[in-house]
């Protein structure tokens, strides 16, 4: 069994959804927990401690360990004092999942700035402002783990949530830095896109047309649980990976780089050049997968014979 005893887990927007199901779960091997949600409505207005608050009964009242944290993840007070919170109450942080988040459709051409900017400050810039306090603490103790709950929104795309889908692949970006200078302190980062039908689905399309559509009935949120525990837990040797999780499957989800075309022998490209190898350009087979934009860059160069240090970088 993976086993969460004498670990400290932080989850945000933990008090409802698939939060509340990754609190249960860890809460039930061991660990102890932050139990952080501002309790505001799914389009991120107003505030009700008793959402969180009732998630640390629920989980007390069963035998477990857990706290309650009514901050929000938007502002970097709100970020500084969730850590210092598990640190206070725990002396540690051993694990964050980033879970909280807010949404609201709106069509690419009426999206509002005020809209824009409230999607990626809940989204992305919250997930900073909790994360890098977090990682200093990690740093100190020797490691952590951070699992980032992002979205195939914004991989892939999503109809009427350009806001949403920017957000959320900023904290995509945001993890695979993690990921990168956490590496010599022991810390691991990595991304779930997760399919689970919470209030996000069923205030989004309603509840009783979310009933009748087979693919949200399929969706429940506690087939995603399970990646997300062992990711945020230490058997978990991971780092850098992003994970799709929905109806009881899990993927890994990456983004490479096709072989392409060059221009050789100092030749210098055209874009008529770029139409005429168009399907080589284009093609995605065979293909790498960077993981570090230095590790693209050498594998470029060594496609057209120049030569590249990558510890000379910076």
């Amino acid at each position: 069994m993976i086993d969460f005893a004498g670990q400290v887990v932080v989850i945000t927007g933990a008090g409802r959804g698939l939060g509340r199901l990754y609190a249960k779960d860890i809460a039930r091997r061991g660990g102890a927990l932050v139990v952080n949600d501002l309790g505001c409505t799914i389009s991120g207005d107003g505030a009700d401690a008793t959402v969180a608050d009732d998630v640390v009964a629920e989980i007390t009242g069963e035998g477990g360990i857990a706290v309650a944290s009514h901050e929000s993840v938007a502002t970097p007070e709100g970020g500084e004092a969730i850590v210092r919170l598990a640190l206070e109450k725990y002396g540690r942080i051993d694990a964050v999942i980033s879970n909280a988040g807010i949404f609201r459709p709106s069509a690419f051409d009426e999206l509002s700035p005020s809209e824009w900017r409230h999607m990626i400050n809940f989204h992305l810039d919250g997930s900073f402002f909790l994360s890098q306090p977090a990682f200093k603490a990690m740093r100190a103790q020797g490691g952590g783990r951070f699992v980032f709950i992002a979205s195939s929104a914004g991989l892939f795309g999503q109809s009427h949530a350009a806001h949403y889908a920017a957000a959320k692949s900023g904290v995509l970006g945001l993890a695979n830095v993690i990921a990168l200078e956490g590496r010599q302190y022991g810390i691991l980062a990595n991304t779930v896109l997760p399919f689970g039908t919470t209030r996000m689905a069923t205030e989004t399309v309603g509840e009783a047309r979310a009933a009748e559509i087979p693919f949200l009935r399929a969706q429940e949120p506690r087939l995603v649980a399970p990646i997300v525990t062992y990711l945020a837990s230490r058997r978990c040797e991971l780092s850098h990976h992003v994970f799709s999780a929905g109806v009881g499957r899990f993927a890994r989800v990456f983004v490479g780089r096709g072989e392409g075309w060059g221009a050789m022998g100092g030749d210098e490209p055209t874009a008529e050049d770029i139409e005429a190898q168009l399907g080589k350009v284009a093609g995605l087979e065979p293909f790498t997968v960077p993981l570090s934009i230095l590790e693209e860059i050498e594998t470029m160069c060594a496609q057209q014979g120049v030569p590249f240090d990558m510890h000379a970088t910076i």
